[in-house]
């Protein structure tokens, strides 16, 4: 899996790269190699909003495309909440295409096709 991090009115240290790089290696684990993550990190300047960095993810899937969007005061807790966010989304996207192929499977056999 491919990770692209990029950060708007935010300096992309090590720190964070490595933040996102442990964080989504769980993921890139469960999904096909053609897959390609974006990571984009960012500041509120408002010093009215409370939860101001925020991590947006967004991962590319043959066929699906999976969004997350985290707000929180802290980013390494912004990128924490993003990729949970988006491992429930991987772990629905696989058991439904689970589900699907088990249902054509059954069809078939009972439409006398070899499977």
């Amino acid at each position: 899996m491919q990770i692209e991090i990029r950060g708007r009115n935010v300096e992309v240290t090590d720190e964070l790269r490595e933040a996102v790089e442990k964080r989504f290696a769980r993921i890139s684990r469960q999904v096909p190699d053609p897959a390609q993550l974006d990571v984009e990190l960012s500041e509120e300047r408002n010093p009215a909003i409370s939860d101001r960095y925020i991590a947006e993810a967004t991962l590319y899937l043959k066929g699906a495309t999976l969004r997350a969007r985290e707000a929180s005061p802290e980013m390494i807790h912004s990128i924490h909440a993003a990729a949970e966010d988006i491992r429930r989304q991987v772990k629905r996207q696989r058991e439904k295409l689970r589900k699907r192929s088990r249902t054509r499977r059954m069809v078939n056999r009972l439409r006398g096709r070899p499977v």
